[in-house]
């Protein structure tokens, strides 16, 4: 009896304790600042189009946004780390960003709303932001605040950055 006793104080210990390690890694990424909530969209669909949603002047395209199953969301956060954004699992003991993504490599295609299962996946309020990087369908879904402020990063890229921003 003593022993179960000792071996579910153990557990609990070890729970807690991995809890605790999680607050503090996302502590430690956020005292840097300039971070924010921000959903990666891990696994594309395969039909994921990579054509923008308003052309040169403003019209929509005939490229229409396919239907989404909500699949491949992970939650993390963001970071502003000088011509680059640093993304971080928030489910991770990994002390490094997950993923880089430099502003030149960057291209905005259109936003939209989460539908259907998206919506269970992400965070209430959150915008998708239709993205290539590197020629790559790329989506990552974020709050209208923080969507205003990544998209007045990429506008103020330095002069000679060709910044593409819908």
């Amino acid at each position: 009896m003593v022993l179960a006793l000792v071996v579910c104080a153990a557990v609990v210990a070890l729970g807690v304790i991995g809890l605790m390690a999680f607050a503090v890694r996302r502590r430690l990424i956020q005292r840097v600042g300039g971070t924010f909530d921000c959903s990666y969209r891990l696994k594309m669909p395969a039909d994921a189009s990579t054509q923008p949603d308003l052309d040169e002047n403003g019209r929509p395209t005939s490229a229409p946004v396919p239907p989404t199953d909500g699949k491949g969301w992970v939650f993390g956060i963001g970071r502003y780390s000088g011509d680059s954004i640093e993304w971080f699992r928030v489910f991770s003991y990994a002390p490094r960003p997950r993923k880089v993504l430099p502003r030149r490599e960057i291209e905005v295609l259109g936003r939209r709303y989460p539908e259907g299962q998206e919506e269970l996946a992400l965070l209430s309020g959150s915008v998708v932001l239709r993205c290539l990087h590197n020629g790559a369908p790329l989506e990552l879904a974020m709050s209208e605040d923080a969507l205003t402020g990544f998209l007045a990063w990429l506008e103020a890229a330095p002069p000679g950055q060709r910044v593409n921003v819908a």
